[in-house]
C-alpha cells in the first residue's frame, strides 16, 4: 500500500517540510483578517476594531480559524499553520483533479508543480482567506465533476453545498463555476438535465448569503456586488499597461512554466486525433484561465480599479491550478507520442520532440521554483510585481539567515519531494519497458 501511494505521500510530506520552514509572511491584509478572526472569539462576529466594525469579507474562513483558536490558543503562528494545512489540502485536491481528468501521472506532476510555485507557498504561509477559498472551490468543482460523470443527484447537491461554503469564504469562488458549467453542458446525462436540479444546486448558496447578509448583518444582499475593491481607482499616471497580466505571470510563474503551458495546449490542438480524449480537459483549463485573467484585465484596464491591478496575485489565484494541470499533462502526452512513433504517423517525430522540450521545461521549472522559494524565505520583503514597482508585498520577520537549520529542512523537504517524482518516473519506465520490450 505504501509503495502504491509513495509518490503522492512524498510530494505532500516534502511540500509540508519546505513550506512550513518558510515565512510566515504578513502585510496589512493579514493583520486585518487576523483581527476579524480574533473578533469572532471576542464577540462572536468578525469585527475588526470593536463592535460594529464588521470586516468587508465573507465570514466562513474566520469562523473556521476561530474554532481552531479556541482549541490551540489565539496566535498568528497558529493562524498561519491553519492556512498552511489548507494549502497542503489544495495540493491533494489538484492531484485528485489531475487524476480524474487526465490520469495519475498528470495528477502527480500537476500537484508537484502547484506545491512548488512560490505564489502558492507564500499564500500558504500568510494569514489570508484566499487559500481557504481555493480549497473549498476545488472541492466543490471536484465533487461536481464526479456528480456529472456519474449522473449522481446526491453528489451534485453536495457540490452545491460546498459552492455556498466557498462563496461565503471569498467571492472569488465564482471562478470555479466556469469549468463546472462547461463540464455540465458537455457531459450531463439524464438525471441532472432538469432545470429544477440547477435551482437546487444554487439554493444552498442563496440560503447561506441570505442568512449572513440579511439575517446577521442586516444589510441588503445586493451590496455584496459593491465591495471596497470597486471603490478605489488607479491614480492618474499609474494606470496599468495592456501587458500587466503577462508581466505578472512571467515574473511569478516564470517563462519556462508559461512556455510549457503553451506547448501542452498546442500539442493537443495539432494532434487532436491522438489526444481527443483529453482535448476537452485542455480546452476547459484554457478557457478558465482566459476568463479569470480576462475579468482581472477588464476590471483593471476597462474600469480602472486599483485592487485588480495591484492585487493580481489574488484575482488570478484561482487560475493557478489550471496552469498546473495543463503543464502536468505534458509527460503523459510525451509518452503517448512516443508510443505512436512506430506507427509512422505524420509529423509524429516533430510533436514528440516538442513534447520532450515541454518535459524539459517542467524539470527546469521544478528546480527554479524551489530556488525562488529558498530565496524568498531569506528576504525580509517579498513583492509580487505586476510591472515596475507596482505589486503586492509581504514582510517576513522570520527570514532565514544562513547558516540556519530551517534552510537544511527545506533541502530535506525538497529531497523527499523529488524522491516521490523519481519513484513515479521509475514506475513509468518499468511500464514502458514492458510495453515496448
Amino acid at each position: 500500500m505504501l509503495s502504491k501511494h509513495y509518490s503522492l505521500l512524498a510530494i505532500l510530506v516534502g511540500s509540508a517540510l519546505f513550506t512550513f520552514s518558510s515565512g510566515p509572511f504578513y502585510n496589512w491584509d493579514t493583520g486585518y483578517e487576523y483581527q476579524a478572526a480574533s473578533g469572532v472569539l471576542k464577540w462572536g462576529l468578525p469585527y475588526t476594531g470593536g463592535v460594529g466594525s464588521m470586516i468587508n469579507q465573507p465570514p466562513m474562513g474566520f469562523y473556521i480559524d476561530s474554532a481552531v483558536f479556541r482549541v490551540l490558543g489565539l496566535s498568528l503562528n497558529t493562524g498561519v499553520a491553519i492556512i498552511t494545512c489548507f494549502g497542503l489540502c489544495c495540493v491533494l485536491l489538484v492531484y485528485l483533479m489531475g487524476k480524474a481528468w487526465y490520469g495519475k501521472t498528470t495528477g502527480l506532476i500537476a500537484s508537484a508543480l502547484f506545491a512548488l510555485v512560490p505564489w502558492q507557498v507564500v499564500f500558504s504561509r500568510s494569514f489570508l482567506i484566499d487559500v481557504q477559498c481555493l480549497f473549498f472551490s476545488l472541492l466543490f468543482l471536484l465533487i461536481g465533476y464526479y456528480a456529472i460523470r456519474r449522473d449522481s443527484l446526491g453528489l451534485f447537491m453536495l457540490s452545491g453545498v460546498f459552492l455556498g461554503v466557498a462563496f461565503l469564504t471569498k467571492f472569488y469562488a465564482i471562478f470555479m463555476l466556469i469549468p463546472l458549467a462547461i463540464f455540465y453542458f458537455k457531459y450531463r446525462q439524464k438525471t441532472l438535465r432538469h432545470p429544477l436540479i440547477i435551482i437546487g444546486f444554487f439554493l444552498p448558496l442563496l440560503v447561506f448569503l441570505l442568512i449572513w447578509y440579511q439575517g446577521v448583518c442586516q444589510i441588503n444582499l445586493l451590496t455584496i456586488f459593491w465591495q471596497d475593491d470597486f471603490k478605489f481607482y488607479n491614480a492618474a499616471g499609474s494606470t496599468p499597461s495592456y501587458f500587466f497580466i503577462l508581466n505578472f505571470l512571467v515574473g511569478n510563474l516564470g517563462i519556462l512554466f508559461l512556455a510549457a503551458t503553451i506547448i501542452s495546449l498546442l500539442v493537443s490542438i495539432f494532434q487532436t486525433k491522438i489526444f481527443k480524449k483529453i482535448l476537452a480537459c485542455d480546452l476547459i483549463c484554457t478557457v478558465t484561465i482566459i476568463v479569470v485573467l480576462g475579468i482581472d484585465s477588464f476590471l483593471a484596464l476597462g474600469l480602472n480599479f486599483m485592487a485588480p491591478y495591484t492585487g493580481a496575485i489574488k484575482y488570478d489565484y484561482q487560475s493557478l491550478p489550471f496552469f498546473c494541470l495543463l503543464v502536468g499533462s505534458l509527460l503523459g502526452k510525451c509518452h503517448t507520442l512516443f508510443a505512436t512513433l512506430n506507427k509512422k504517423l505524420k509529423e509524429s517525430w516533430l510533436f514528440f520532440g516538442i513534447a520532450c522540450l515541454g518535459v524539459f521545461t517542467i524539470a527546469a521549472t521544478i528546480f527554479t521554483n524551489f530556488y525562488n522559494i529558498n530565496i524568498y524565505s531569506q528576504l525580509n520583503v517579498v513583492k509580487f510585481s505586476v510591472e515596475g514597482q507596482v505589486g503586492y508585498s509581504f514582510s517576513n520577520s522570520s527570514q532565514i539567515i544562513q547558516p540556519n537549520s530551517l534552510l537544511s529542512l527545506q533541502y530535506v523537504g525538497f529531497a523527499v519531494f523529488l524522491s516521490g517524482l523519481i519513484w513515479a518516473a521509475k514506475n513509468e519506465i518499468i511500464k514502458n519497458s514492458q510495453t515496448f520490450g
